[in-house]
C-alpha cells in the first residue's frame, strides 16, 4: 500500500514521468502463466474447426489473442493493486511493488487492446475480433471492476472469460460459434470454480483482509467443498461430452473419463478434510492437479485429432 500512496503518479497533476521498470516487469502485467493456458486452449479450439486457416493467419490470429489475454491481465493489475498490496500472493507483483506506475500499466493495457482487436479483425475477420474484445471487456470490467468485489459468484461468472479463448479460435476458422465450440468453453467454465475454489481455500486469510467475498469467506468452508464437488462431476461431464458428439474418438472420451474421474476424487477429498485445517494439503493437491487436468484434457483433444485426421 505505502509504495502506490508514495508513488507521484497517482491523481490529477501527478507527475507522468516513466517509471524505470524492466521488460521483465512489463511481462509479468502480461501474467504469462496465466496467457500460456489462454493461448494452449484458443489454438485448440482453432485446429478442432471445421475447416482451415492459412498457417500464417493462424498464427497471427493466435498471437492477438494471447496480446489480447495479456492485456486483460495488466488491466486487472491494473485496478487491483491496491488489494494486491496487501495479500501475500501477489504483493510483489510489478504496481504494488512500486516497479511500474499504475498509469503506465492502464496504458499498456489499453493500447495491448485495441491492438490485438483492430489486427485480427483486419488480418482474421471481424466475428473474432469482436467476441476477443467482449472477452477483454468481461475480464476486466465485469469481472474485475464489478464482480471480484461485489458476490461470491464472482469467479462463477467471471471464469466465463477464461473460457471464451477456445470459441475465439474456432471463430477464427469458422467466422462463428457451434454447439462443438460451446462445449469447449462449458469445460473450462465448469473448471474454474473448482479450480479456484481450491486456492481460495488456503487463501482465505488473503481474500478476508482485503474484503474479496470469496465463496470460503462468505458461505463458510463446508458449503464450498461441497459445490467445489458439483462442479467437478459437472466438469468430468463435459470433458467427456466431445465424445459424444463426435468432436472427438471414445479413446479420448476414455482418457478424458479417467482424468474426471481424478479430479472428482481430489474433490472428494477435499470434502473430507477437516473443518479449520490450517495445512489445507487436499486443497493444495486438488489446485496443482486441477491445472495439469485442464491442459491435458485440451491436449488429449489435439492428439486425438490429429491422430482421426491420419
Amino acid at each position: 500500500m505505502a509504495v502506490i500512496e508514495n508513488s507521484d503518479s497517482i491523481g490529477p497533476g501527478g507527475d507522468f514521468r516513466l517509471s524505470e521498470a524492466s521488460a521483465k516487469d512489463f511481462l509479468a502485467l502480461l501474467k504469462p502463466r496465466v496467457m500460456s493456458l489462454v493461448v494452449f486452449t484458443a489454438l485448440t479450439g482453432l485446429i478442432l474447426a471445421p475447416g482451415t486457416i492459412n498457417p500464417v493467419l493462424g498464427a497471427i490470429a493466435i498471437l492477438c489473442i494471447a496480446v489480447g489475454a495479456g492485456a486483460s491481465g495488466a488491466l486487472n493489475m491494473w485496478y487491483d493493486a491496491d488489494i494486491d498490496a496487501v495479500m501475500t500472493r501477489t504483493a510483489c507483483r510489478p504496481i504494488p511493488a512500486g516497479r511500474i506506475r499504475p498509469q503506465e500499466a492502464l496504458a499498456f493495457g489499453v493500447t495491448l487492446s485495441a491492438f490485438s482487436v483492430v489486427i485480427l479483425g483486419l488480418v482474421v475477420n471481424w466475428m473474432a475480433a469482436a467476441f476477443l474484445a467482449f472477452t477483454i471487456f468481461f475480464y476486466a470490467v465485469v469481472y474485475t471492476m464489478w464482480l471480484k468485489r461485489s458476490t461470491p459468484q464472482n469467479i462463477v461468472i467471471g471464469g466465463a472469460s477464461g473460457a471464451f479463448p477456445p470459441m475465439i479460435g474456432w471463430a477464427c476458422v469458422t467466422g462463428d460459434v457451434s454447439w462443438n465450440s460451446l462445449i469447449l468453453f462449458l469445460i473450462i467454465f465448469l473448471w474454474t470454480p473448482a479450480h479456484f475454489w481450491a486456492l481460495a481455500l488456503f487463501k482465505m486469510g488473503d481474500y478476508g483482509a482485503v474484503g474479496v467475498p470469496m465463496m470460503p469467506n462468505v458461505a463458510g468452508e463446508r458449503s464450498t467443498k461441497r459445490q467445489m464437488f458439483v462442479y467437478a462431476v459437472l466438469t468430468g461431464l463435459a470433458a467427456v461430452a466431445p465424445a459424444l458428439t463426435g468432436l472427438s474418438s471414445w479413446a479420448y472420451g476414455l482418457v478424458a473419463g479417467v482424468l474426471s474421474l481424478v479430479f472428482i476424487g481430489y474433490s472428494i477429498a477435499v470434502l473430507k478434510m477437516p473443518e479449520g485445517d490450517k495445512r489445507m494439503a487436499a486443497a493444495k493437491r486438488m489446485f496443482a492437479y486441477s491445472i495439469l487436468y485442464l491442459f491435458v484434457v485440451f491436449a488429449a483433444l489435439l492428439a486425438d485429432h490429429y491422430l482421426m485426421v491420419v
